[in-house]
């Protein structure tokens, strides 16, 4: 039987030792020495926090096809070092500006946002040596794959340029349409990648990968409707982060233009369309079908 909450807590507490293994400096050290305020800044950023959801993700959508979550872990990390690098970079002066994440200084207030810009760098850089790492896959062709995979879903198409659509959004104003796209590339890009580094770590077929892509766009489109709703609802406490920055900052969200109840119930009709689409899995899928309701349940 399928439990949620130990599959959460047992990978959290995976990819919490692995990454303190990875960001340490031997393992960062290349040609030279990797100077130790880098490398305790790209650990401020990374570990003693976060629900590890995109690895989470990774390992559920690999299970499917009778991966072990350990063969999975690889892959995991380097989803989380991108997303760790994005946020370190998104709470800077220049992005969102924020001095609180996940209850703690952010990096450029723990340190100062030079080192944070270079943290965000190196953890970036890292998380694509991980996937080239025989230790990830051993056959070269699944590797490039997943190398291509992370690339895609964390540049200019995908979470960068996402990034970039939400500053413009704050001058020029978003369409509904354009605030979908906007989120689909920020947030949902990277939980795409997610669940479809898992896939081809499982040597998925082209229909079951079609399958989990449509599943893995819905997980994220529920996922930043949640986010977005919270950013009205919970205190800031409850987050860890500063709320109510989005409307102050004349942010684009689907709440400012469906209203609560209309987002709520947006939701709930993408949470369904997620579930839909993994009938094919049976209770293979149920990690994945878990993790969309948790996406819409969660409170902070």
């Amino acid at each position: 039987m399928y439990d949620f909450s130990t599959d959460i807590a047992d990978c959290a507490a995976a990819v919490e030792a692995a990454l303190a293994q990875q960001l340490d400096s031997n393992t960062l050290s290349g040609p030279g020495p990797s100077p130790s305020r880098l490398v305790d800044a790209m650990r401020h950023g990374s570990l003693a926090g976060g629900k590890r959801l995109r690895p989470l993700l990774v390992r559920q959508a690999a299970a499917i096809f009778g991966i072990p979550a350990p063969q999975a872990l690889a892959a995991g990390l380097a989803v989380e070092m991108v997303h760790c690098y994005s946020l370190v970079h998104d709470d800077l002066p220049a992005m969102d500006d924020d001095d609180l994440r996940r209850g703690r200084p952010t990096v450029h207030k723990a340190y100062d946002e030079a080192t944070a810009i270079l943290a965000g760098d190196a953890l970036l850089t890292h998380a694509f040596a991980l996937l080239a790492d025989p230790a990830c896959h051993p056959d070269p062709s699944v590797r490039i794959r997943l190398v291509s995979e992370l690339a895609a879903g964390s540049g200019a198409g995908g979470m960068v340029g996402g990034q970039m659509r939400d500053i413009e959004g704050e001058q020029a104003g978003l369409s509904p349409e354009d605030i979908s796209t906007m989120q689909a590339m920020k947030t949902g890009a990277l939980i795409r990648a997610s669940v479809r580094l898992g896939a081809i770590l499982g040597g998925a077929d082209a229909r079951a990968l079609s399958v989990l892509t449509h599943y893995a766009e819905a997980a994220g489109r529920a996922f930043q409707l949640a986010d977005d709703i919270l950013d009205v609802t919970a205190t800031s406490e409850a987050m860890g982060k500063a709320t109510g920055k989005d409307a102050a900052h004349g942010k684009q969200t689907l709440v400012a233009t469906l209203g609560l109840e209309g987002a709520r119930a947006r939701l709930a009709q993408t949470v369904n369309d997620a579930l839909s689409s993994l009938r094919t899995f049976g209770p293979k899928a149920d990690g994945l079908r878990a993790t969309v309701r948790y996406f819409a349940s969660r409170e902070h």
